[in-house]
């Protein structure tokens, strides 16, 4: 099953506080060991919100607001995409990580629906829509 797993921001990593040495190197090898393992497809840190614009969709209208966003707890500072057996093993990864931030953090994970989620409306016009963008990422 893939995963999304998402590192919540703080109100340092929004001031755009960057890790230390030791964090770096502890971050890079965990990710390393993930690779490793065959579990980590990708993953970034983000930029502090400041820096992010959000798209608000009413009906057909369209808005954009300018950063930052107040609610820090609510913000995502990085995130990693991984291939793993079932959420106990994205469970046992995630509490081997490294504390990601400079105090008390959170890190939240969420299952990425797959193709069989929507068996019921997927025609085979989508599903060729579907496999050519998937052929071309």
């Amino acid at each position: 099953m893939r995963v999304v797993v998402f590192v919540k921001a703080t109100v340092d990593s929004e001031q755009g506080r960057l890790p230390t040495t030791e964090l770096l190197e502890a971050m890079t090898k965990y990710n390393e060991q993930l690779i490793n393992a065959g579990i980590m497809l990708g993953g970034d840190g983000l930029q502090p919100s400041k820096f992010a614009k959000r798209i608000h969709f009413s009906g057909s209208d369209r808005s954009v607001i300018d950063g930052p966003f107040s609610e820090t707890k609510e913000l995502v500072a990085g995130y990693w995409i991984w291939e793993v057996r079932d959420m106990d093993e994205a469970v046992e990864w995630v509490k081997r990580c490294p504390n990601p931030m400079f105090s008390d953090s959170d890190i939240d994970i969420r299952p990425v629906y797959g193709t069989e989620a929507f068996d019921e409306i997927m025609t085979p016009e989508i599903q060729e829509v579907y496999d050519r963008n998937v052929s071309r990422m």
